[in-house]
């Protein structure tokens, strides 16, 4: 099989960051670039071994070598470039957060549908193997029936004045909605389901922004699973943390406790039988070649990914009940 041609729509960091994790992966894909800067985009090909560059999306889109899109830009342009996709016959991987609203996946999916195309959305963490493990154990019992999951993701991680996530309007939402979403779809895809959910959003320091950073950048969000087991999610970028990023979380079980470096460093497995220490797996670490298998496997045989609009749905339906209950406990104390 020829390899399937993506074109990423936008030239920015995540872009490197997904292009990096695609070189291992030349027989089945290659890369052309579009950006508003046709300078740029070519500076993207030649670094990072496309085939291709276009100076605006529009051409990248028409070009009928190409197979699918990536949409890669700041959130508020998701929906726009995901329908003009669909709409020239290119199967699409939306970059996560994908969309703002809830009904705009609605829109998507009857593009989706209407187009007989592949959507996948860019939410790697569902891949990685951290995640592939901690569901394994659990379906296992290893830990015997779940009571309690505590997620922590810290770090004292400002944004700089000039990114634009610092514009709540392009990003979507704040530093919880951009990139806590990851944390939140871990804590959701492990077996059970979050059936309850509630946010708590601490004031913002008293002191101003963080170096720039004018984002709200922490939440708690407290949830019960379908199972009856409650869970807490603690997420900030304000709060330094062991090691410039080390976080430990942990799930609680009736016969044992996982411990897991947040990560996705390593597993510790204390229940049934002798303790375990497990590697989840580095070289895949964040699940990005995962995801481009079955991104690349739906283009080809028709399946539905495991990360298709249907389930971003549900991490978006728990994003929205995450804030607005924190938004009805301000006015509450206010």
């Amino acid at each position: 099989m020829k390899p399937v041609h993506l074109a990423f729509l936008g030239c920015g960091f995540i872009t490197r960051v997904h292009s990096r994790h695609l070189r291992t992966m030349r027989g089945d894909v290659v890369c052309s670039y579009a950006s508003r800067d046709a300078a740029r985009a070519a500076e993207y090909q030649r670094s990072l071994g496309g085939v291709g560059h276009y100076g605006s999306y529009e051409e990248a889109l028409a070009d009928p070598a190409v197979d699918a899109a990536v949409v890669a830009v700041p959130t508020r342009y998701h929906l726009e470039l995901a329908l003009q996709a669909l709409e020239m016959g290119k199967h699409v991987l939306v970059e996560k957060p994908a969309f703002p609203l809830l009904d705009d996946y609605q829109a998507v999916i009857e593009a989706r549908d209407r187009a007989g195309r592949a959507v996948i959305i860019g939410e790697n963490d569902h891949y990685k193997p951290l995640c592939v493990v901690l569901r394994r154990l659990l379906a296992e019992g290893a830990i015997g029936e779940l009571v309690f999951g505590h997620f922590v993701t810290i770090m004292k991680k400002p944004k700089t004045a000039d990114d634009w996530r610092n514009d709540e309007e392009m990003a979507g939402g704040d530093a919880f909605f951009e990139e806590g979403i990851h944390w939140l779809h871990l804590a959701g895809s492990l077996g059970p389901s979050i059936r309850t959910i509630h946010g708590y959003r601490p004031p913002p320091s008293e002191h101003g922004p963080l170096e720039g950073d004018a984002r709200r950048k922490s939440m708690l969000v407290s949830f019960q699973y379908d199972n009856g087991a409650a869970g807490a999610l603690y997420y900030s970028r304000e709060i330094p943390s062991l090691f410039r990023g080390l976080r430990l979380s942990k799930l609680f079980g009736r016969e044992g406790v996982i411990t897991f470096e947040s990560n996705g460093g390593f597993v510790v497995v204390r229940g049934r039988g002798l303790p375990r220490f497990i590697l989840p797996g580095f070289r895949d670490i964040r699940g990005y070649r995962a995801m481009y298998r079955d991104f690349v496997g739906a283009i080809r045989d028709g399946h539905t990914p495991q990360m298709s609009l249907e389930r971003a749905q549900v991490d978006q339906r728990l994003m929205d009940a995450v804030y607005a209950s924190a938004e009805s406990t301000e006015s509450v104390s206010s």
